[in-house]
């Protein structure tokens, strides 16, 4: 056996993964899971574990997917062509192999949870490939994008719901301000992308309705999922200190007002994104310690 041969291959294998997309998507489950669980025990720490491992398999399946589907836009995109899978010595049935044994692993560990949590991830991946895939091209079809990514969040949150408890009404408002702000986010990253987007003639929403209006419609639903968690927290279906952390939300409104101002180019809605995941990222922490001590 090779030993260099093999770690050179696998080197170049992670070089075409998305490290930090995929981190934050591993939020949403896991919240899920505070939110059914509230006081974990050491009986918990197995499933949480597969849950975990199951979410980053199926979340870099559906990014590996996006890419392979779109690997002749995206080289024809300035902003990516030199980030393509291709670009670091990676062929498409190489990646076309990888991306469905992800998949196939990602479901076999999901199976070893509750039914319903299977039945979740199946559809999450069915979503995924009807939003990648050119036969059905769900990422050009204005509107329908979005609301592929407001029920793949909504999915999203409830895979790590499903785990502890029965899919309820509280669950099911409580995953909408997750997946407000995954269709918000996914609008910002339309508008980033929005040139090659307008290159390629994908027809996104940034592309269709323009990027100034579609930022529009993207503050409007991050501002959205802001008073639902209000609301929530206030009606006492979450601890009514979670109240607070849409406080936050007015540092991601002046980080917003400030982009529009400079220009919505690659690179400034690249920082506002990093700015808001960032953001998130101590809302997430937030509502996890609120959720332990209530």
């Amino acid at each position: 056996m090779n030993i260099p041969a093999t770690k050179t291959s696998a080197i170049r294998f992670l070089s075409c993964l998305r490290p930090q997309d995929i981190l934050v998507l591993q939020g949403t489950p896991l919240l899920g899971a505070a939110f059914a669980i509230r006081h974990p025990s050491l009986a918990d720490l197995i499933p949480l574990l597969t849950l975990l491992l199951g979410n980053v398999l199926l979340v870099t399946h559906i990014f590996l997917l996006n890419d392979w589907a779109g690997l002749t836009a995206d080289l024809a995109d300035p902003n990516k062509a030199t980030r393509v899978f291709t670009a670091r010595g990676v062929g498409q049935r190489e990646v076309a192999a990888l991306t469905g044994g992800l998949l196939i692993i990602s479901l076999i560990l999901f199976s070893r949870l509750h039914a319903i949590t299977l039945v979740i991830a199946i559809g999450i991946a069915i979503l995924s490939a009807l939003y990648s895939m050119p036969r059905f091209n769900w990422k050009g079809r204005p509107l329908l994008n979005s609301l592929a990514h407001l029920a793949g969040g909504i999915l999203h949150f409830l895979l790590g719901y499903s785990l502890w408890r029965s899919i309820d009404g509280r669950g099911i408002a409580t995953a909408s301000f997750f997946a407000l702000i995954f269709v918000a986010g996914h609008l910002t990253q339309e508008i980033r992308d929005h040139d090659g987007d307008a290159l390629n003639r994908i027809r996104t929403n940034a592309v269709a309705f323009g990027p100034r209006r579609t930022f529009a419609a993207s503050m409007v639903l991050f501002t959205a999922a802001h008073l639902v968690l209000l609301t929530l927290a206030l009606q006492g279906l979450v601890p009514r200190a979670l109240a607070g952390v849409s406080l936050l939300y007015a540092l991601q409104v002046y980080w917003s007002v400030r982009t529009i101002r400079q220009g919505l180019t690659f690179a400034n809605v690249s920082r506002l994104q990093t700015r808001y995941r960032m953001l998130y990222a101590v809302i997430g922490i937030a509502i996890i310690a609120t959720l332990l001590t209530n």
